[in-house]
């Protein structure tokens, strides 16, 4: 799967489960999701849930950290990573 397709699996969650009445284009690939109010700890809970069953790997609480859960674009270089199957645009 193409970054640009993990990208936009997580972008389509983020905004069905947690930006409700906000538009896709006030949250950018960068924005820090916590700092910016979209997640909190019970959504990050959520998050990795959907992680987990979507892309199909275990999260490790050893990685529930900012580097790989911080904002839409760490989430799409660990959800490659993870998976094995490496960034390629």
């Amino acid at each position: 799967m193409a970054s640009s397709d993990i990208r936009g699996v997580i972008r389509e969650y983020l905004q069905d489960r947690f930006m409700i009445g906000k538009s896709p284009a006030s949250l950018s690939d960068t924005d820090p999701l916590l700092e910016k109010g979209i997640l909190d700890s019970t959504g990050v809970l959520e998050l990795v849930g959907f992680i987990e069953e979507t892309f199909s790997f275990s999260v490790e609480d050893e990685e529930l950290v900012p580097d790989n859960l911080g904002s839409v674009e760490n989430l799409v270089r660990y959800v490659a990573r993870k998976a094995g199957r490496g960034v390629h645009n």
